[in-house]
């Protein structure tokens, strides 16, 4: 999770009332995502060719932070199979133009949990980071983008790092994924079920919804973000006014777009 230097879930997904969320809300398809075989389900719509007996929910599942000074991580849904195949399943409804660095990153701060000083770099497990998005990241229409690190010169060799990078899209317009994965991005896109693992799905948002536990842990994180939103609105607006005093016209377009370079220039004016 940010904010704060910390990933929220998205703010946009929150702002709909508890009782009007849909499995596209990051917090609830986490929360339903917690059904072991709803999730196996689902890996295996998206990735078809793998045969998964059973998923397990690491400890490591919702919070990762490698130092105090880098950004932590909050995993909607981390789990892995019995071949210790770890995946890593996002909801992500907002088009923020940077899942593809967001994907490196993701990975990155998993390998650090999955080895350990001494271990041997042969010792990472397989591992997936799944985006599911409303929105074609990528723009050409597919409902499925699959990325694994293969040779620029030669596409018959692959790096054989084993670490795959899936981004769904549930606007696509090609006939690309079987029938049944095409079935439940539809219902991410607000469909009505069509069949009866969607169906399952359904239910299952339904009875989240009933839990009182997890509606005061959605209007605390909510309440959180707000706060938090407010913070970086106040530290924005200190830093233009910082920048217009100093004439830096220009980096005030910037920073605007650029996150990494604000948080330079928050360090260079002090602002905390």
């Amino acid at each position: 999770m940010k904010g704060n230097e910390v990933e929220q879930i998205n703010i946009e997904t929150r702002q709909t009332g508890w009782e009007e969320l849909s499995i596209s809300n990051d917090f609830l398809f986490g929360k339903v995502m917690q059904n072991p075989e709803l999730c196996k389900e689902l890996l295996q719509r998206i990735l078809p060719d793998l045969k998964i007996d059973h998923i397990e929910y690491p400890e490591l599942q919702k919070n990762i932070k490698q130092d105090i000074d880098a950004k932590s991580v909050r995993l909607d849904v981390y789990v892995k199979d019995e071949k210790a195949v770890v995946y890593d399943i996002e909801m992500q409804v907002s088009d923020t133009k940077e899942l593809p660095k967001r994907s490196r990153y993701y990975q990155s701060m998993i390998d650090l949990q999955l080895i350990d000083k001494g271990q041997y770099y042969n010792e990472l497990n397989r591992s997936y980071v799944i985006f599911i998005c409303p929105f074609d990241a990528f723009g050409k229409g597919r409902h499925i983008y699959t990325f694994e690190n293969i040779c620029k010169e030669d596409g018959s060799i692959s790096m054989g790092d084993e670490a795959v990078k899936i981004f769904l899209n549930a606007k696509g317009t090609m006939d690309d994924v079987s029938k049944e994965l095409k079935a439940f991005l539809d219902y991410v896109a607000g469909k009505k079920p069509v069949d009866s693992y969607v169906e399952k799905l359904e239910e299952a948002v339904k009875e989240a919804k009933k839990n009182r536990e997890w509606r005061h842990e959605y209007m605390t994180l909510l309440m959180r973000d707000q706060e938090n939103q407010k913070i970086g609105e106040k530290k924005m607006a200190k830093l233009i006014i910082l920048l217009n005093e100093d004439g830096r016209l220009s980096d005030i377009i910037r920073v605007s777009q650029d996150e990494e370079y604000r948080q330079e220039l928050y360090e260079e004016y002090h602002i905390s």
